[in-house]
């Protein structure tokens, strides 16, 4: 009897995914763009989630686009690499040929050109290069701007706030300068930072301004021939924002022609003569009387954190004592007080523009007796007043609470925080005020507040950069008139950034105020004839002694009463700086 023959034998595996070229591929640019250190590394490992579980054959990239994460391009990289594929191997069913024909024809034509990036109108970028261009073309220009300048001058050609953020988005116009930077039409130098234009970005402006300048000129003909023959209540086209929104989204994915179309607001044509007017006197705006609030501005650390209850209390007390005030984050200092620009609502806009705000003169420190003892134990102490006195306001106040018989329980005795309180006020120059708790913090802060709205109830108070002017004037210029002078808060808030880039000189301040005995001012004192580690090592060097090195600081003098920086220490900073071995 016949018997059917068996065939033995192992069966072929089914691969685990029915697209490996696919997954082969997408695997690949996922690589790739990891050794460079790409974002878009993500976006393959998410295609590749998606193709793993898709079960069917797909015939091309076309029709990988039904798959979550599949975009158009990806999908255009998958058919470029999978006609290659057929062109090389030859293997596996040919998709619609029809559409390669179409591509090949599109390429014989000619490659396309990549298109040039432009900014948007009315964006953060085109006013920053608009801005710029213009600042270069004024007589006596210094050929570039700081950060804070820029930000003035280029508000009014832009649509969105240079430091304000949308609802519901952490961008603002000034996110825009990164792919300014990026596309090489941008420089960032120094620090503080010092933004100019590159030749292609100086081409660029220089296209713009002069389009800005022709369609404002067209515009005006045109306004100028419609007022005579205008009939009824002017229309606001509401659709015209969303649309402009829309464009604004697309801005850092494709660039836009140089010919806007669309009709140019009236801002626009008197934001270039508007920023002409505010570059000529750099940082020159002022608020005139009247025209700004006094406003009372909390550090959010005093509102939340810690022993909330008694944070809230202040929050509380300071709403029943009718007090104008705003949470917000403060790099140094506890409170202060801004003038804040009156601002009218814009009819069709969602929320009123942003207004300018200057920093008054004042600033307090809070201290409970409890938080002094560790600030003291920790150095946060020392390092809070030097902050304070090189923060540009040229009033601090430190307001210590005593809490009653708190003090008598800590670990520092009573005394010796006495004493720091009195050198404080003694030594450092800052103004003391003692009070028992957080009631009565509340009510001097009400009591600052009215002051202040009475002092500069008729005061006009102008702007001032102090990356232009220095720190700090003179005590013999601080008159009534130069009170009004003040920082924008925006540059102050920037300015006191506990953890930003430092430069040589201020680490070696740092550097020297860890030595005991060495206070900020003494600090200061070195740094006037040895601003770096270097120089002061090459004066060393110049020496002819062992004793003249060590006696070389102790003649400086330091502090409004001009002591002598003795001996002692500037053997201490000698030893510190040029002894190899261990300190004995």
């Amino acid at each position: 009897m016949p018997t059917d023959q068996v065939c033995l034998g192992r069966k072929r595996p089914v691969p685990s995914c029915p697209n490996p070229l696919f997954l082969q591929w997408l695997t690949e640019l996922r690589d790739s763009a990891k050794e460079k250190g790409l974002k878009t590394q993500y976006v393959y490992q998410k295609a590749i989630n998606s193709l793993k579980k898709y079960p069917l054959p797909l015939k091309n990239g076309k029709e990988a686009k039904i798959l979550q994460n599949f975009g158009d391009g990806i999908c255009k990289i998958l058919d470029e690499r999978l006609q290659k594929h057929y062109r090389e191997h030859g293997e596996g069913p040919q998709f619609s040929m029809e559409e390669p024909r179409k591509e090949e024809v599109r390429k014989e034509k000619g490659t396309k050109k990549k298109r040039e990036y432009v900014p948007q109108k009315r964006s953060g970028g085109y006013a920053v290069l608009l801005t710029l261009y213009r600042h270069a073309q004024m007589p006596g220009s210094k050929g570039f701007m700081f950060r804070n300048e820029l930000q003035t001058e280029a508000q009014p050609l832009c649509e969105k706030s240079f430091t304000v953020p949308d609802l519901g988005s952490k961008y603002t116009a000034w996110s825009s300068v990164s792919t300014l930077i990026q596309k090489d039409l941008l420089v960032k130098t120094h620090n503080p930072a010092r933004y100019s234009l590159t030749d292609q970005g100086l081409a660029l402006a220089e296209r713009l301004d002069s389009e800005e300048t022709g369609m404002a000129k067209e515009h005006g003909e045109q306004m100028s021939g419609e007022e005579d023959s205008r009939d009824g209540p002017d229309v606001v086209d509401l659709t015209l924002v969303e649309d402009e929104e829309e464009q604004e989204d697309k801005e850092r994915y494709e660039a836009v022609p140089l010919v806007a179309t669309g009709h140019i607001s009236e801002s626009d044509a008197a934001g270039k003569s508007q920023t002409l007017e505010t570059g000529r006197t750099a940082m020159g705006w002022h608020l005139p009387p009247g025209s700004y609030d006094i406003v009372l501005c909390v550090d959010v650390i005093e509102t939340t954190g810690g022993s909330s209850g008694r944070k809230q209390e202040l929050v509380k007390e300071l709403q029943r004592n009718c007090v104008t005030f705003d949470i917000r984050k403060l790099n140094v200092g506890d409170f202060l007080w801004v003038a804040r620009e009156k601002v009218t609502p814009v009819p069709g806009q969602l929320r009123p523009p942003v207004g300018k705000e200057l920093v008054l003169d004042y600033i307090i420190e809070r201290k409970r007796m409890d938080d002094l003892c560790g600030s003291i134990i920790d150095g946060r102490f020392r390092e809070q007043k030097f902050r304070l006195k090189r923060c540009g306001l040229r009033k601090p106040i430190y307001l210590v609470e005593e809490c009653g018989s708190a003090a008598a329980h800590l670990s520092i005795p009573e005394s010796t925080l006495q004493q720091a309180i009195v050198n404080t006020q003694v030594v450092d120059g800052f103004f003391v005020k003692r009070v028992q708790d957080v009631k009565e913090s509340a009510a001097y802060l009400t009591i600052m507040t009215r002051y202040l709205q009475k002092l500069y109830h008729n005061c006009t108070l102008f702007c001032h950069s102090r990356e232009l002017e220095g720190d700090g004037g003179d005590e013999s210029e601080q008159t009534a008139n130069l009170s009004c002078s003040l920082m924008a808060f925006t540059e102050f808030n920037y300015g006191a950034i506990k953890n930003k880039c430092q430069t040589v000189r201020e680490v070696f301040a740092r550097q020297l105020m860890q030595i005991s005995g060495v206070s900020g001012d003494k600090a200061a004192a070195v740094l006037e004839h040895y601003s770096t580690v270097s120089s002061l090592l090459q004066a060393y060097d110049r020496c002819s002694s062992e004793s003249e090195k060590e006696k070389l600081l102790s003649s400086i003098k330091y502090g409004k009463l001009k002591r002598n920086l003795g001996p002692a220490l500037s053997r201490t900073i000698y030893q510190l700086y040029c002894t190899r071995g261990p300190l004995s």
